[in-house]
């Protein structure tokens, strides 16, 4: 049977407005079969987005050749008939936004196809159910959350129903519920026959594909099965990835428990081989936290904060509730919750881009209700790093984005440069390689180091980040996550929202459940994040450290109640085994 997609001694360019070339792809040579579940891997910058878009179409090689169904996607006369089995869901979801109201979104693809009425509000209908956006259905895109835009997009291609349906970083903005749906749908899809490609930055995610494709500057580094690619941790080490995070615990567990296999590579498979423990059962005394943060003199204290998008009209919109946060000086405080809870609403009010509409926020001296307020002085102390980061790109050159906000604080000459090569080296951006290169064309992992180089060179005394990790390959993550802590040693305040919670237990010292509009918890991180139930009451999974502890403990291991980080884990393993008891 003829492959779906043959990809031929690949080259493709991509050429800057100046007319100067990046080479982004070479000689990648591979077949798409009918039927695949693939996943594609590989650090910011390797390809994955530029090597998938040639898929329908939507770049045409520099050199070599691509067909999708037999047809040339260097021919134009093609290009409609490949984009009809070809469908893609892409890593900024607002670049395929068309219509104005959320199921005209997703009617407009059908119209297109001329599928009838009664099938297209039918299709309208299931998809909008299934990514819980009917209630939204008669909202502007634009008023969305990210993760909602994220979802609408996935409904709009699924609703034409096309034979092979591309996914490009599709649940980087959602939240871990989210991420779940759209890969049950993934695997549902395949299972009916449809040929899934996916590009991840979750090695989880990956581990689910019948086969991955690991790419490296624009070359093919590994092709083969899941289970072959991770059972090579250094060669992916070398290549700025990781092992999934069940594989990489159940070989560190092995060590401990050897009944654990250390080739497991899902959560559930990692959590049915725990061992049980010798003795009697143990019942930990977890006690559920509180509501707030009672330490210490606050530096940011929000109170009965509301928030109302288009009030009095008909598509007014509740996103705060009554919300009380307090921050303390040099906390590391994280916000999770589900999709479209709030989180990045409250974090524009820290910064003064909303004001409230009731209820306070005080930001250190700041009253965010006081018209008098000096907000240029706010935000030079309260740096914002948005969820999307190209709402914040508008510089050519990504050293004069980076010097963009010093230079009209004030800094010139050696000062500058020296401030602008720092910001690019804590998240990763080496200076001589990137400070001349265009911003436009950046992989989507690399405009977001840029947006948050811009906001660190502020040296902001207070930092928000909205999402930091999306989009972040594993070694940026990791490098993000350490120049942070350092930064907060050095005496930042650091709010985040996340949905990468496994990431964020390193870091937060505290945490805020947000769930519609409301704080449905908060506390310090061992109260939140080792009491399970309660981030699941809150819409959320549970890490799977915390996870993996509470099963032990269902097996009879007298484990402490507070344990969320590995190092925890390990450590109270080893204790009780050495003991002997």
């Amino acid at each position: 049977m003829q492959p779906l997609i043959i990809v031929d001694r690949l080259n493709f360019d991509h050429v800057s407005p100046n007319g100067s070339r990046v080479a982004a792809l070479r000689g990648v040579s591979l077949e798409i079969h009918k039927g695949e579940l693939v996943s594609l891997i590989g650090a910011n910058g390797s390809g994955k987005s530029t090597l998938a878009r040639h898929f329908n179409a939507l770049h045409i090689p520099t050199s070599g050749k691509v067909w999708v169904n037999g047809l040339d996607t260097s021919l134009p006369g093609n290009h409609a008939q490949i984009r009809s089995h070809v469908g893609m869901v892409f890593q900024n979801p607002e670049d395929q936004m068309i219509a104005s109201i959320v199921e005209e979104e997703v009617a407009f693809g059908l119209e297109n196809m001329g599928v009838s009425r009664p099938e297209m509000i039918k299709r309208i209908r299931a998809v909008l159910k299934e990514y819980d956006l009917w209630e939204e259905r008669s909202r502007p895109p634009h008023l969305l959350s990210s993760g909602q835009i994220q979802r609408l997009a996935l409904a709009g291609v699924l609703a034409m129903q096309p034979e092979c349906i591309i996914f490009d970083e599709t649940t980087a903005m959602l939240d871990p519920v989210g991420r779940q749906t759209v890969m049950q749908s993934i695997r549902e899809m395949h299972r009916q026959g449809m040929t899934i490609l996916y590009i991840t930055h979750a090695m989880e995610e990956a581990a689910q594909a019948d086969r991955m494709i690991v790419l490296d500057k624009g070359r093919v580094a590994m092709d083969d099965t899941p289970a072959s690619v991770f059972s090579k941790p250094k060669i992916l080490d070398s290549l700025g990835l990781e092992l999934p995070e069940a594989n990489h615990l159940a070989r560190q567990l092995a060590r401990l428990l050897p009944s654990i296999p250390s080739s497991v590579l899902s959560r559930e498979l990692l959590l049915s081989n725990l061992p049980a423990y010798d003795h009697a059962k143990y019942k930990p005394d977890n006690q559920p936290p509180g509501k707030g943060n009672p330490n210490g003199h606050s530096l940011i204290e929000v109170r009965k904060l509301e928030h109302v998008y288009l009030a009095g009209t008909p598509l007014e919109h509740r996103s705060l509730k009554g919300v009380d946060l307090s921050v303390n000086e040099q906390d590391v405080h994280a916000l999770l919750g589900p999709t479209g809870s709030g989180k990045s609403t409250l974090l524009q009010h820290i910064n003064g881009l909303f004001r409230p509409q009731s209820g306070s926020v005080r930001v250190d001296r700041y009253n965010l209700s006081d018209p008098a307020i000096d907000m240029q002085s706010l935000r030079s102390m309260v740096g914002l790093v948005f969820q999307n980061p190209d709402m914040q790109l508008f510089e050519q050159f990504v050293g004069d984005e980076i010097a963009f906000g010093p230079r009209l604080a004030g800094l010139t000459g050696a000062q500058l440069r020296k401030r602008v090569r720092q910001a690019m080296e804590l998240v990763g951006l080496g200076f001589s390689a990137y400070k001349d290169r265009f911003t436009i064309g950046l992989s989507g992992g690399e405009r977001k180091k840029v947006t948050l180089a811009s906001a660190l060179a502020l040296n902001p005394h207070i930092l928000l980040l909205d999402e930091p990790l999306a989009g972040l390959d594993p070694h940026s993550r990791k490098g993000l996550l350490d120049a942070l802590k350092r930064m907060v040693k050095s005496g930042l305040t650091l709010i985040l929202s996340s949905h990468n919670i496994t990431e964020i237990t390193q870091i937060a010292s505290h945490v805020s459940l947000v769930q519609d509009g409301r704080i449905a918890a908060a506390g310090s991180s061992a109260s939140i994040f080792s009491y399970r139930q309660v981030m699941e009451r809150a819409g959320l999974i549970a890490p799977l450290v915390p996870t993996i502890a509470d099963e032990l403990r269902a097996r009879g291991w007298p484990l402490p109640p507070d344990i969320y980080q590995e190092k925890q884990l390990l450590s109270a393993i080893k204790t009780l085994q050495e003991a002997g008891t």
